[in-house]
């Protein structure tokens, strides 16, 4: 069980290295994954602690994200950003989590996750689809009603579209969770 201090002790260590609109997000992100984690019988504590961690290192230099999490490919080298989830799995272990689940959804949020990763799918359909974003409403609405699975299909599925549509190629990561979810015979 994850003591409310020290989830605490973790939100004020992310209050301090984000600025204040991202901490807003990763409010939000906590309490949308763990009433999405609620809804699916997962464990609302590890989705609230995963996404209270999830951009940790979301605004630290190019630079330090490299120090991090090393590029393993080009479109790591040509976009820093892309490593802020592998970067912030690395802060998560300095500050103590062991937790697999809990780390591999902080990873895996920018990339998307294996779909037997509960966690993970419950941090990537609320991080993408925050109230405060204003957009995915289907997508958390399909969580919140018990449908993780499908939710997230359709999360990855919009997130590469939409990186398709502005001229960005997706990480390998993603293109290869996208490829394996619509070959799914449910995709919608």
């Amino acid at each position: 069980m994850i003591s409310t201090s020290s989830v605490v002790d973790y939100a004020e260590k992310v209050r301090q290295q984000v600025r204040p609109e991202r901490y807003e997000h990763v409010l939000r992100v906590a309490e949308l994954a763990a009433q999405i984690a609620a809804a699916n019988g997962l464990d609302q504590e590890k989705a609230y602690l995963a996404a209270i961690l999830h951009d940790a290192a979301r605004d630290l230099s190019a630079e330090r994200l490299q120090q991090l999490a090393p590029p393993e490919n080009d479109i790591e080298r040509q976009n820093p950003l892309a490593l802020h989830g592998r970067a912030g799995r690395r802060l998560a272990q300095e500050w103590g989590i062991e937790d697999e689940e809990v780390l591999e959804a902080i990873e895996g949020h920018v990339y998307g996750v294996d779909p037997e990763h509960k966690i993970g799918m419950a941090l990537y359909i609320a991080d993408v689809s925050e109230p405060g974003r204003g957009v995915n409403q289907e997508i958390r609405e399909m969580a919140l009603a018990g449908q993780l699975e499908q939710a997230y299909q359709k999360a990855v599925i919009c997130k590469v579209r939409y990186l398709q549509k502005k001229g960005i190629a997706p990480h390998p990561r993603t293109w290869a969770a996208y490829q394996a979810l619509r070959a799914k015979p449910d995709e919608q």
